[in-house]
């Protein structure tokens, strides 16, 4: 990865867009994600699918933590 180091909450009206540029000598995807007063993008470029995949496998991970965490938070004690 190159570049930039950038903190953004996600929120439930987080929009995520993928949008392909298979028209260039070297075609890549750009993954948006867009918020009120945050736009990042993540250029992907030929070879790197499996990184892409590995923040798939992350995000996917993060998420289950957090339904665990949000079940734990609103249990009911006996």
């Amino acid at each position: 990865m190159n570049g930039l180091s950038v903190n953004g909450h996600l929120q439930v009206d987080t929009r995520i867009r993928v949008t392909p540029f298979p028209d260039r000598l070297r075609p890549f995807v750009s993954l948006r994600i867009e918020g009120d007063a945050i736009d990042i993008a993540l250029l992907v470029s030929s070879g790197s699918a499996d990184a892409l995949r590995a923040l798939a496998t992350a995000a996917t991970e993060a998420a289950t933590v957090l339904d665990a965490l949000t079940a734990e938070a609103t249990e009911v004690p006996a």
